[in-house]
């Protein structure tokens, strides 16, 4: 095994106590799945608005115009239906028979054509967002041959590296720059507990991020960067195993809020690294670890009197946005399942075959349960590891 290799499974080894033991949660294939998103599907209004995320009693979507940087999840989370039928076909067992995703995320993409054009998405005007802008970058490039577009991708992930980074894997959430010099002139946060504290979803976006770097560039850095950042993650999980909003946020007073997306986008960026692993023992490393946080996070948030499929997101901490289901999530948390059958590590009716070594769950007494210039940010197009 390669030194890096080797380096990587030995801290995750001493990191990852509070995920391993787990099985692959059935939730992620019940039929509630297609049910609950099918119901949302019917009742997106005329003019189109998207769920973007709950109230934090009852679990009602709230309806947004398509001029938010939410908006492409929800169709997307019926294409990733429309993935998951042609994996396990449609029955009435799994729920997948009782509608057509492909044509129902056709028609409710149709309102977000007109923002090609323009739009008035002010969060995101000024700055490019990773991880997303990097993708986009590279499969435009694909498309038209011009390969500055993977250059401009690939210099923003590694700008991302040598700012966002800290010494210990944490990341701060936004970097403001001098727009002549290009100098760094504050670093920031705009959803975490502080601008030294590491905000658990863009510490997620990032392990997500850095991974498909790796997929799409086959350079290592990115893999070790990948891998830094899911060593943080996983090595700062308090002892319920539940993922707070913000690693460094105060646990008095109780509870300390979790945020369920964190979970869903980091078990993500995990499974790519799994796929992406050639050694069989971080393959399992990663997947055991992935496996556990989706495990966890579908023990504190699945609530089936809900719209969303999981409640406990926190949208953004400081103005009491908390305590919701998140579309985000939600897509992810589907997503999720479908890697993992095409992993092999689980089967389309069941928890199947995943599975990891030994240890514990958690029902989220540290992290909170339901009851209770120019930047660069860390997220999903206005999230994630800001310029």
């Amino acid at each position: 095994m390669p030194h890096s290799a080797a380096r990587a499974l030995t801290a995750l080894a001493l990191f990852t106590p509070t995920v391993l033991g787990a099985t692959v949660p059935p939730e992620l294939f019940s039929p509630l799945v297609p049910q609950k998103i099918l119901a949302t599907f019917q009742n997106l209004p005329n003019p189109t608005k998207y769920p973007q995320y709950t109230d934090q009693t009852v679990g009602a979507w709230q309806l947004f115009s398509p001029d938010t940087w939410t908006s492409g999840f929800f169709p997307a989370t019926g294409y990733a239906l429309n993935t998951r039928k042609s994996l396990c076909g449609a029955t009435s067992s799994n729920g997948l028979d009782i509608a057509d995703w492909l044509e129902l995320s056709r028609e409710a993409s149709t309102a977000l054509v007109p923002l090609e054009i323009k739009n008035n998405e002010g969060h995101d005007v000024g700055f490019l967002s990773f991880p997303f802008v990097e993708e986009l970058a590279f499969h435009s490039a694909d498309l038209t041959g011009n390969n500055t577009l993977r250059n401009i991708g690939t210099s923003h992930a590694d700008t991302t590296i040598k700012n966002h980074i800290r010494p210990d894997g944490g990341t701060w959430h936004v970097i403001h720059y001098n727009t002549f010099t290009g100098a760094v002139t504050a670093k920031k946060t705009a959803q975490g507990f502080s601008d030294n504290s590491t905000w658990s979803r863009g510490e997620a976006w990032g392990i997500y991020g850095f991974a498909n770097m790796w997929r799409l560039t086959g350079n290592t850095t990115y893999r070790d960067t990948s891998v830094r950042l899911a060593n943080y993650f996983l090595g700062n999980i308090p002892s319920d195993g539940i993922v707070p909003w913000d690693f460094n946020a105060p646990t008095v007073p109780a509870p300390r809020p979790a945020d369920s997306s964190a979970s869903t986008i980091a078990a993500n960026g995990l499974l790519l690294l799994s796929q992406l692993e050639t050694a069989p023992d971080l393959k399992k490393q990663w997947s055991d670890a992935a496996i556990g946080l989706l495990a966890n996070v579908t023990k504190l948030a699945w609530d089936p009197s809900w719209q969303s499929l999981l409640s406990n997101g926190t949208v953004n901490e400081p103005a009491n946005n908390q305590l919701t289901g998140t579309v985000y999530g939600d897509y992810y948390f589907v997503r999720a399942g479908n890697e993992l059958i095409q992993m092999g590590l689980a089967s389309c009716n069941s928890s199947g075959s995943g599975s990891s070594g030994s240890s514990n769950g958690g029902s989220g007494s540290g992290a909170g349960g339901k009851s209770g210039a120019l930047s660069l940010t860390t997220g999903y197009a206005s999230e994630g590891l800001v310029v």
